[in-house]
């Protein structure tokens, strides 16, 4: 008696839901063409909503009992399957195999336990439940964000989940709202409609499908605001919020999992953004899933389905109509008291040590009563397949990128778009611009001062003001790793919604990021060697091979930032390399002094080759009267046989070496940004 919803679900057909095309009624287009597209407020403009544009509806959303049909530039459909879905933690304990060096026996904590059921497409369903219940738990694993080890399927209109290419169809709303500070609020929603292009709803460009997604969250008024953060001024919390829930819209996904998408909104926000969702899975058939907590009455009967979960561990106490829980309550002896939000009570009565918990009596009428029947559905629904994915992308994809293709737009379109980002940004930080360039300058002006006339001195000043100019290179790098890291977090949570690839981004924040830096280290070394007044040699020398130094650290802070978990570990791995290599420089360190285990540095110290060709140059500049103590000086740096015969190393050699480093640390940095440091689920 409690399952009449499941078994009219098993005889339905998912066909039903995307069956109505888009039929014209000359009526509503007279009236929405004399009123502009506003103030429509009776229902009954809206009994044959498929007459009316998505763009009109999604601005003027019709009431809860309306019917939406789907529009004739609907996506391509897609069900949502899952069947014995679980996720559980090990615990501390157990017994240690001390000769495998493993842990057996480990205990676990369940989090979820097995569940199943099944999404039709264009429906917009409430996951609900108490903390600790799994909801954001089972959201990840269906969304294929849960990066920790789960049991159980998913699958996509009947079929397996393509690994793959299932992001390319979905689109992920998640707790955090993780934008640059300086970005506009219509530049960002406008980033995700370019970079998931699709050709199904190609009839509005992307500027004015933008429009009416900043009409439809209420971003209108500030969409040429700063995003805003910590440090800089911008739009409120919730602002960020609707962006967020915008941008995910935006990207024209089959599939839309939103996680909270309401915290932080006041209640008439969040029944604005789950009324825009509501138009946006009837009318372009979107599979959507959200994570919400107690909901208002009015914003709990926009949903179409409800999975209510308790905890502790998580166990499904319902997944059915919303419109038919209370009913489900009543028949099972727990009618909702009058006046009280549906919402609440059904939370009361399922979070374990409240006054109403009956938590256990509701999973026991689940197992006994609903499950089999969920599971014949879910069993029946296997035996249709629909669409693939791959099928799906040749309908949605730009010129012709299906199913072999990882992102919607190709590499080049990816890396303008990423490269007027970058540049944007740039610009309006002034941080962004101080720290490459003016911190260069005013180091450059101050250890120059201290070198003022070093040209015309000694030979042990010039290779000390040498050995001074290459260690500020050296350090200057380290400022910038804070900055590399917090990029790189906001590209690997871009990069796993198949927005761009992580080359792309590399080769755009490169494009920007080393021409600044270039400048900087240009002007520092520049006014330094104007104050020394080198001769132009020395000059020459010293420029070029600072330049070439330049590069290398360049490369290897790249590097760091992108294999460091943090800027923490970040920090503890630039700072031994950056001291190591200006030891082993062969002026502070030479090779006849250092330990023999230890001699093999200098051949990979970019310090040491930079040091040497600018000393034996230096010596060779010196008049007549310093040769004697040039010859002191290579000496003691190793440079000199037991005979006195100058041991001139190969400056191609180190030039060699020096651009093997720059090509290996470049392509380690992008081996780590490809394969480390995923945001973890």
């Amino acid at each position: 008696m409690f399952s009449s919803k499941v078994k009219d679900e098993i005889v339905s057909s998912s066909s039903d839901e995307s069956s109505s095309g888009e039929e014209e009624t000359s009526e509503l287009r007279v009236h929405f063409e004399e009123n502009g597209g506003r103030g429509v407020e009776s229902a009954d403009l809206y009994r044959d909503v498929s007459a009316v544009d998505t763009e009109i509806l999604m601005r003027d959303p019709p009431s809860v009992c309306t019917d939406i049909k789907p529009s004739a530039y609907a996506l391509p459909p897609a069900s949502l399957t899952f069947r014995d879905l679980s996720f559980s933690l090990e615990q501390d304990g157990g017994h240690c195999s001390c000769f495998r060096g493993t842990m057996k026996d480990r205990p676990k904590k369940v989090v979820l336990a097995p569940c199943s059921g099944h999404f039709e497409p264009g429906e917009l369903t409430a996951i609900m439940g108490p903390s600790g219940s799994g909801k954001t738990t089972l959201l990840d694993m269906l969304a294929m964000k849960k990066t920790s080890p789960y049991e159980g399927e998913v699958f996509i209109n009947g079929r397996p989940r393509d690994v793959r290419l299932f992001r390319r169809i979905a689109a992920y709303v998640g707790q955090e709202d993780i934008m640059p500070a300086h970005w506009k609020v219509r530049e960002a929603i406008l980033f995700n409609a370019t970079l998931k292009y699709c050709t199904m709803r190609s009839h509005r460009d992307d500027d004015a499908w933008v429009d009416v997604l900043l009409e439809t969250f209420g971003l209108a008024p500030v969409q040429d605001s700063l995003i805003g953060g910590t440090e800089v001024r911008g739009i409120s919390g919730g602002q960020r919020r609707r962006v967020s829930l915008a941008r995910g819209v935006a990207a024209h996904a089959s599939l839309l999992f939103c996680d909270e998408p309401t915290s932080g909104l006041s209640a008439t926000d969040a029944e604005l953004c789950i009324r825009a969702l509501r138009t946006i899975s009837k009318r372009l058939g979107v599979t959507i899933l959200v994570v919400i907590h107690q909901p208002r009455t009015e914003v709990a009967e926009l949903f179409d389905r409800l999975l209510l979960l308790t905890s502790f561990p998580g166990r499904m106490v319902y997944f059915g109509k919303m419109m038919d829980a209370q009913d489900y309550w009543f028949q099972l002896g727990h009618p909702v008291p009058t006046n009280v939000n549906p919402c609440d009570f059904f939370m009361d009565t399922v979070t374990p040590g409240t006054r109403q918990d009956v938590s256990k009596a509701l999973v026991d009428a689940f197992l006994e009563y609903e499950q089999p029947l969920i599971s014949r559905l879910v069993d029946s629904k296997m035996l249709t397949q629909g669409p693939s994915t791959a099928d799906m992308l040749y309908l949605t994809s730009y010129k012709g990128r299906g199913g072999s293709k990882r992102h919607n737009v190709g590499f080049c379109a990816q890396f303008c778009i990423l490269f007027r980002r970058k540049l944007r940004l740039t610009a309006r930080n002034p941080m962004a611009l101080a720290l490459p360039i003016i911190v260069p300058i005013l180091q450059g002006t101050i250890v120059g001062w201290m070198f003022q006339g070093t040209g015309a001195k000694g030979l042990d000043r010039k290779v000390m003001f040498s050995f001074c100019m290459l260690t500020m290179l050296c350090l200057a790098g380290t400022m910038g790793l804070i900055v590399l890291i917090n990029d790189r977090i906001l590209m690997k949570h871009e990069a796993s919604e198949q927005l761009y690839s992580e080359g792309a981004w590399a080769l755009a924040t490169q494009a920007i990021d080393i021409p600044l830096a270039l400048v900087g280290a240009l002007l520092n070394v520049c006014i330094m060697l104007g104050f020394a007044e080198m001769q132009a040699a020395l000059y020459n020398s010293m420029f070029l091979w600072a330049l070439l130094l330049f590069f290398v650290y360049d490369s290897l802070f790249a590097f760091i930032a992108a294999v460091a978990a943090d800027t923490r570990q970040a920090q503890v791995l630039a700072s031994p390399c950056v001291s190591i290599f200006m030891l082993f420089n062969g002026f502070i360190v030479t090779q006849r002094d250092s330990p023999f285990l230890l001699k093999w540095i200098f051949a990979i110290s970019p310090n040491a080759y930079a040091m040497q060709a600018i000393v034996i140059k230096i010596v060779e500049e010196a008049p007549e009267d310093e040769s004697f103590q040039g010859n002191m000086l290579l000496a003691s740096m190793g440079l000199l046989d037991d005979e006195g015969i100058l041991e001139t190393p190969s400056l191609s050699r180190g030039f060699l070496i020096l651009c093997t480093m720059i090509f290996v640390l470049r392509i380690g940095q992008m081996v780590g940004l490809k394969c480390l440091n995923h945001i973890q689920r």
